[in-house]
């Protein structure tokens, strides 16, 4: 069983519904959702001109492969009405794979963990709440660490 760290988000219709669904669809498909951060208010990263989101970021305790776990997420995400048409725009569900274990894995369509995780300011915080501890396996720091060195400064609040 590996401990998986997903981001959760949504700035398109009843973001915290979205939400819940999307938690509800994890522990059905994946394995049972073990932590889950707060909602926090975020300003959208990347192309900032669209809604704030609302992100939170959970843990699930999963036997399936790193990319069995995508595939479904990216089901989950179709389900809740995703449609991928800009890079980064608006979206009624997001998810993002942060971290699966401690693994590495760099592969065409699966980069864990996350490459861009430790500059955005909507990962860390709910990371922060739920596992502060917890060691980035490239970066060597903790997520405390990681959260005291970060330049990104979005607005991100707990709500």
């Amino acid at each position: 069983m590996q401990c998986i760290y997903l981001s959760l988000g949504s700035n398109l219709g009843n973001r915290e519904e979205l939400l819940h669904k999307a938690v509800l669809l994890i522990g059905e498909r994946l394995g049972k959702v073990d932590e889950q951060s707060s909602y926090y208010l975020t300003q959208a990263w990347g192309k900032t001109d669209q809604p704030d989101f609302i992100n939170q970021v959970v843990t699930l305790y999963s036997d399936k492969q790193a990319p069995v776990i995508l595939a479904q997420v990216l089901e989950i995400e179709r389900l809740l009405g995703r449609m991928r048409i800009e890079k980064w725009g608006e979206r009624t569900m997001d998810i993002d794979i942060l971290f699966y274990g401690d693994q590495i894995i760099n592969e065409p369509n699966l980069i864990i963990p996350h490459p861009l995780l430790h500059k955005r300011r909507f990962i860390i915080e709910p990371m922060l709440e739920i596992a502060s501890d917890f060691i980035h396996p490239v970066l060597g720091k903790t997520i405390k660490t990681i959260e005291m060195e970060l330049s990104d400064n979005l607005f991100v609040q707990r709500i």
